[in-house]
């Protein structure tokens, strides 16, 4: 297949909801980056967008930059790079707030068989 349509397959892939099409999307169009494809921002936004739907707002984040070192006029690259900020704190936010509850569950468990435990020993 030709470069334009390899392009055009990957990233229909990167608006993908399956993770396996994903990052098949990031690879095709890393590839096409790095032959010297003739449309690299349009190849790095289709992978950020593969990224961000990953998860993987960090490496999103980055190639949002790299676009915009080179086209600061970008409106749907800066976008993208605020949701992937946005998104990142959110997660980590998220991640923060589960440990904090798991640590509490935890310790009410341990009081609750140390109770129990004192308990059984008094009899």
């Amino acid at each position: 297949p030709s470069p334009d349509n390899t392009f055009q397959y990957a990233f229909c892939l990167s608006k993908s909801t399956e993770p396996s099409e994903l990052r098949y999307a990031v690879s095709i169009l890393d590839g096409l980056v790095k032959e010297g494809y003739s449309h690299q921002i349009d190849c790095m936004y289709g992978s950020a967008c593969a990224l961000y739907l990953l998860g993987e707002y960090d490496k999103s984040r980055n190639r949002c930059e790299q676009i915009l070192r080179s086209n600061p006029e970008s409106r749907l690259a800066a976008e993208l790079h605020l949701a992937s900020i946005e998104s990142k704190e959110q997660k980590d936010a998220r991640a923060v707030k589960d440990a904090a509850v798991g640590g509490a569950v935890a310790a009410v468990a341990a009081g609750a068989v140390i109770g129990i435990a004192s308990m059984m020993l008094k009899r």
